[in-house]
């Protein structure tokens, strides 16, 4: 038997006492874990809200117009879908936005990120979401389906989100969000005329209350601006060229 020292003589613990002292670590060990579960803040996730934008059906003058956004144009709401098949690919998103997490813009060239609070899905993946949605949802068009390289079409839409972030200012916070979009003919062999429209969008919207619920709010009428202008555009790109193929 040892001494310690101060003298006195250590008394060793039986077999039974090990497990008990063994049994109280674990315990303690597991209890702790499990106030660290509950004191662990939740994340928060935030989708979009808002519903398909109206989009009236355009129906061009056959006069001398040349383009398809031309002033001739004029409201047909009797016009029958265009017949035409559309496919929306899965957007791509800019490295800073190509995330789930919500980024904030408090100065030039500064950006960073919320911890608890986040998006349910990348940007990316969202705003192509919502634009097969709204597409789909006009009526402008014989058929539209997302992502689904399966079926067959007669055009496609690819894009880019280029900006998707809240903008902080001292009285005030905005949504930020661009869009570049592609409209392509899918079975067009000549690569100088398969391209048929391509541009950028740009929202910006005030957030009601300083705060990520409000954010989203404030997000989603900004696609939904952006979403109609693209609907719009594509529609007259493809009526366009829809009558002058039927003028030769």
């Amino acid at each position: 038997m040892k001494k310690n020292v101060s003298g006195s003589e250590d008394i060793p613990m039986n077999h039974s006492e090990k497990i008990f002292f063994l049994f109280v670590f674990v315990v303690l060990s597991l209890a702790g874990c499990l106030n660290l579960k509950e004191t662990a803040q939740k994340i928060n996730y935030y989708s979009l809200e808002y519903d398909p934008p109206v989009v009236r059906n355009w129906k061009l003058e056959t006069g001398n117009s040349t383009i398809p956004n031309s002033k001739s144009q004029i409201p047909n709401p009797k016009s029958p879908p265009l017949p035409f098949v559309i496919r929306v690919e899965r957007f791509q998103a800019a490295p800073f936005y190509d995330t789930n997490k919500i980024v904030f813009k408090e100065g030039a060239f500064k950006r960073d990120t919320y911890i608890y609070h986040k998006w349910w899905a990348k940007p990316g993946d969202i705003v192509s979401y919502f634009l097969a949605r709204d597409i789909k949802a006009s009526g402008l068009f014989e058929a539209v389906f997302a992502f689904d390289k399966s079926l067959s079409c007669s055009h496609l839409i690819e894009g880019t989100v280029d900006e998707f972030f809240e903008q902080d200012e001292a009285d005030s916070w905005q949504a930020v969000l661009a869009v570049s979009i592609t409209l392509m003919a899918e079975n067009e062999p000549d690569i100088s005329k398969k391209i048929l429209l391509q541009k950028k969008y740009n929202a910006k919207e005030l957030c009601a209350q300083k705060n990520p619920r409000h954010l989203a709010e404030a997000m989603g009428k900004a696609l939904s601006k952006i979403s109609e202008k693209i609907i719009t555009d594509i529609h007259n790109c493809l009526s366009f060229r829809s009558q002058k193929t039927k003028s030769k």
